[in-house]
């Protein structure tokens, strides 16, 4: 059986996230909506361009292709187009053959506020203003940031990443170290709390949905030692020891595992993003977003002390 939507892994994501919107967005700032409207029916047939976090989501909906009795995941349009505009989106989407058909479209206004109807773990959009909208209401979004988008079709595994503090986890963490600059208050902070979980993020939802992926798989394998893991999940965080112990604690608490740890003690993070390649990875500070090459999909998170503006 199916499981309910209440049940499942659930992504939101707007068609200026799944599609390259360049074109039609030049026409609607440029033009107005009249000959927005218009490009898009003339169009219709015509599908768009993948857009950043197409890869991202078409490895996500292949999931319920291996497990197709529960169909633990899914993902809902969520867009400012009104139905007509966005008939060019569900055309684009059909043509990917990508498994979407719940939607709601806002006619211009801002979905952030139907995250929790749809038990959404995660909004994904372009829109800055609909990301820091959902995170003033404390649900789950992210800002997809330019990128390469690059889309091996005999590679279906999915690779998501995240930073730890401020995403995954509270900022508590970083508001030690903001407050003086001061890393060694930091690790002597964390060394003290290492028994104490932190609680959870604006992300931890979605990562604890995707340990439970983790947990259908190890079961597929134990009846068929030849199936090859989907999902592989990593964390890339600025931390190091012996503040690693806190972020180990806390995972063990919810009961979660990722497949890889990465405790860079301030490394650059590109230089292991680069060789991990995640099909998505979120952190909560812009200056971490960073690849030379231009082809990591990223997605910045701006919740929390490290995206707050200097107070008088």
């Amino acid at each position: 059986m199916a499981y309910p939507i209440e049940r499942k892994l659930v992504v939101g994501v707007a068609s200026s996230a799944l599609f390259d919107l360049t074109e039609s967005d030049e026409i609607y700032r440029s033009k107005g909506i009249d000959e927005y409207r218009d490009h898009q029916e003339k169009h219709i047939d015509v599908p768009l361009p993948k857009g950043v976090a197409f890869p991202f989501i078409k490895r996500f909906l292949g999931i319920n292709q291996v497990f197709a009795k529960q169909l633990p995941v899914e993902v809902i349009l969520l867009s400012r187009n009104s139905p007509e505009t966005g008939l060019r989106v569900f055309r684009s989407i059909s043509h990917y053959g990508l498994d979407i058909t719940r939607a709601a479209f806002m006619a211009g206004r801002s979905p952030h506020q139907y995250i929790p109807a749809f038990n959404a773990s995660l909004f994904l959009t372009a829109n800055e203003t609909d990301v820091q909208s959902a995170i003033d209401a404390n649900y789950p979004a992210g800002l997809v940031l330019p990128s390469k988008v690059y889309d091996d079709e005999h590679d279906m595994e999915l690779r998501v990443a995240f930073d730890f503090d401020g995403v995954i986890a509270d900022d508590e963490a970083e508001s030690v170290y903001k407050k003086n600059n001061d890393l060694t208050e930091f690790q002597e902070h964390e060394l003290k709390k290492r028994t104490v979980p932190h609680q959870p993020g604006l992300l931890a939802d979605l990562f604890r949905k995707l340990a439970f992926l983790q947990k259908l798989e190890e079961k597929r394998m134990k009846q068929e030692p030849s199936y090859r893991k989907l999902v592989r999940i990593a964390i890339v965080t600025a931390r190091n020891a012996p503040a690693h112990e806190r972020m180990v604690t806390t995972l063990k608490s919810w009961g979660v595992s990722p497949d890889e740890s990465f405790f860079l003690g301030g490394m650059e993070k590109a230089r292991i993003l680069n060789v991990l390649k995640p099909h998505m990875y979120f952190d909560d500070q812009l200056s971490h977003l960073k690849s030379a090459a231009g082809d990591i999909p990223m997605v910045h998170i701006p919740f929390g002390i490290a995206n707050r503006g200097p107070t008088l």
